[in-house]
């Protein structure tokens, strides 16, 4: 197992990214990445396995697991750091291996309470007993590094308490065998939870932008052209105040288009609000949000096409490697307490 402390975190692949998936994940940890390294073991994987947890396009995975980690290198993911490891979850048996046997401690009426799972039960009759399971696998996840630190949204603390729940519950019954992640408080502070997570849909600013929304028409992928997202700023839903002000409870769609605006430039929203000062046209200033989402995604998709695939994949194998030992490492030491082995 390695020394250092695990910064944990992953993207599923099942879809294209989006840029509230870049201002709120991609770019924090990649930032993490740079200047933590030396403190930390950093572990970027892609967890393929929950991808399959809801239906997909099966075909497409492969070439989109390959598409998302260009994205994350795009976006300034060093690879020639020792101590950041990009990985597929389904290439490291032992996260398979460890989930089965960390549901033979965990009760249904548990993740029966699980809020995403209701909602999407809520959504759908149609849920797999994989979704229902979800937030097992994402304790084993993190339990087979000893991570300490996982950056998750509001919509997952509750299976990060689950993973620390499950943790001290098998380590009370069979000894010292897990490390137990930090509390979910102490996360948000380590992460600095008040940057990038709060872009919402352009078409519907009362949710979030999300790549798996019925509709792409409020989501900018960062790989659309430059004028497709053109469009989708220009059709945003706005209001009828014509006042340009950062005012998320009355004027939601103004205020996610400065959000955007203001993580381009480098701003808070509220300092983005000072720049239409006195504006009244929502024309005008959709205009220049558009212009900037436009910039972003041309020198963005310039850095993206310049991603060498093949130091993608030799950073893959030796990363594999690297993490196969020290999960392996971890599921022993859980198959001898429980007798497995």
């Amino acid at each position: 197992m390695s020394k250092k402390p695990v910064i944990l975190t992953g993207l599923r692949a099942n879809n294209e990214l989006h840029i509230g998936n870049y201002f709120g994940a991609l770019l924090p940890m990649v930032d993490m990445a740079k200047s933590k390294s030396s403190e930390y073991q950093i572990n970027l994987f892609v967890p393929d396995l929950h991808s399959i947890t809801t239906e997909i396009d099966y075909s497409k995975l492969q070439k989109q697991i390959l598409t998302n980690l260009k994205v994350f290198v795009a976006t300034g993911l060093p690879l020639d750091d020792s101590d950041v490891h990009i990985y597929r979850q389904s290439r490291i048996s032992a996260h398979s291996e460890l989930t089965w046997i960390l549901d033979c401690f965990t009760g249904f009426g548990e993740m029966s309470r699980m809020t995403q799972f209701k909602d999407k039960k809520d959504e759908s009759n149609e849920v797999s007993v994989g979704l229902f399971n979800y937030p097992v696998m994402m304790a084993a996840d993190i339990l087979l590094y000893g991570a300490e630190y996982v950056p998750v949204g509001d919509d997952q603390t509750q299976h990060l308490e689950f993973t620390r729940d499950i943790a001290q519950r098998i380590n009370n019954k069979f000894g010292d065998i897990f490390a137990v992640p930090k509390p979910v408080a102490e996360q948000h502070k380590f992460f600095a939870k008040d940057q990038g997570l709060r872009i919402k849909d352009l078409a519907n600013p009362d949710k979030k932008m999300s790549k798996s929304a019925d509709s792409d028409k409020g989501v900018i992928f960062l790989q659309d052209s430059p004028d497709a997202a053109k469009g989708k700023v220009m059709s945003a839903t706005t209001d009828s105040l014509n006042k340009v002000q950062y005012d998320t409870e009355n004027q939601p769609g103004v205020s996610n288009l400065l959000e955007i605006y203001g993580l381009i430039k480098g701003k808070t929203a509220k300092e983005a609000e000072a720049d239409f000062a006195g504006q009244t046209q929502y024309g005008e200033f959709k205009q220049a949000v558009a212009d900037e989402v436009a910039s972003f995604l041309e020198n963005f998709q310039s850095k993206l096409a310049e991603v060498n695939e093949q130091a993608i994949m030799d950073k893959l194998e030796a990363s594999e490697t690297e993490m196969n030992t020290q999960a392996s490492q971890t599921l022993l030491k859980v198959q001898k307490a429980i007798g497995l082995r």
